[in-house]
């Protein structure tokens, strides 16, 4: 490597620095370096008459620097090959730094956003184990239920608490909001389910029927083009309590929904008519206590089904899309997944079985969440 002017002046004048710290030993050494490069040596004369308090040779601070650099330099590489691991499933790669593509992914695959330690915020306020969460679908909200019989409502966006919902007597097991945000529902363990006024953070409804824990509440997806989604003019605020049902009426036009699917330790799913509070329909299929529910929105260009979604998705002119339903999911500990068509009659879709152990999650995979390959629709099964 070949030095600068000034970077050989430096390095001179440092060496004679350090031989003048060393001693009477190291004299001849720096009055040799003297001789040979003048000009650097007095100038570093010049900077150590103008210094009054001792330092260390700035050769020593460098020699050093070196190895704290060369330790922090191998540190770094260390955690971008961790790091490139970690995140290897957002672009695609294999973990080792380069990528499946030029384009920095695989052919047909997403990039995925999935949250990584620290969290943004840690929510405190519940006196007891918390048994469930749901985000509002427009706003920076979040609810959480909890064994110590509330509600606790939040903005997930500056970690703010807003709100206790107060209502039920016993342990909260399943909290969810309504599709346009009006409203939430809860469940508990008190067997009832309430139906709470987000803007006025009051309980507006509360129904009864099951006879054992309420396990989970979902409200169901509206049917395609209904009507009761705009609002009509002469349509009452409120709406007088049914039997089984106490509280103010629920507007369906700002929930975005006009039923909801409880299922219960009683081995049953009821279907509850927000508005009048009447239970609707009561599916007994299960054997067993039914702890989870999923919902899937109906949508008007999408297909389900074999042969169908494939005819679909091929495009051809002429060739229209059907509308797929919207469809609810059940299961528990009888291991077996039920799906049912979620509005007219409710009728059984499918069974699914194949789990060896109790079923406590359900998820509907739609198409249009899958990547899409050339940027036309997709149709499989959700």
């Amino acid at each position: 490597m070949v030095l600068t002017d000034k970077q050989r002046s430096d390095l001179h004048a440092g060496v004679y620095d350090y031989f003048l710290s060393r001693g009477p030993e190291f004299a001849e050494c720096a009055e040799a370096l003297a001789k040979a490069d003048a000009d650097s040596c007095a100038a570093n004369n010049g900077k150590r008459a103008s210094t009054s308090t001792s330092t260390a040779p700035i050769l020593e601070k460098k020699w050093t620097a070196v190895p704290r650099l060369q330790r922090r330099v191998l540190e770094l590489e260390r955690q971008m090959a961790t790091n490139a691991k970690i995140h290897a499933h957002r672009t695609g790669g294999d973990g080792s730094g380069g990528s499946a593509n030029p384009g920095g992914g695989m052919p047909g695959r997403e990039r995925r956003m999935l949250p990584r330690p620290p969290a943004a915020h840690t929510l405190q306020s519940h006196s007891a184990v918390v048994t469930t969460v749901a985000l509002h679908p427009v706003y920076t909200m979040a609810a959480s239920g909890s064994e110590d019989g509330t509600i606790k409502l939040w903005d997930h966006e500056s970690g703010e608490y807003l709100r206790t919902l107060k209502g039920h007597t016993n342990v909260v097991t399943c909290v969810d909001f309504s599709p346009k945000g009006g409203y939430l529902a809860s469940t508990s363990t008190d067997l009832s389910i309430k139906i709470w006024d987000i803007q006025e953070y009051k309980c507006v409804r509360t129904l009864r029927g099951h006879d054992h824990t309420i396990s989970a509440v979902r409200f169901v997806p509206p049917s395609i083009g209904a009507l009761y989604l705009e609002k009509s003019e002469n349509n009452a605020p409120g709406a007088e309590a049914a039997a089984g049902g106490s509280g103010s009426g629920v507007d369906p036009s700002l929930a975005g929904s006009k039923f909801l699917v409880t299922a219960s330790r009683d081995q049953t799913v009821k279907f509850w008519d927000v508005e009048t509070g009447f239970c609707d329909h009561t599916l007994s299929d299960h054997g067993d206590w039914v702890r989870c529910i999923a919902v899937r929105p109906a949508s008007n260009n999408s297909a389900v089904g074999g042969s169908k979604g494939e005819e679909a998705a091929g495009g051809g002119e002429g060739n229209s899309q059907p509308a797929s339903l919207a469809l609810v999911a059940t299961s528990g500990n009888d291991r077996t997944v039920y799906v049912y068509n979620a509005h007219d009659k409710r009728e059984k879709v499918c069974e699914l079985r194949g789990h060896d152990h109790v079923v406590e999650s359900l998820s509907f995979l739609c198409s249009s969440l899958l990547p899409q390959k050339g940027g036309g629709p997709t149709a499989k099964p959700a």
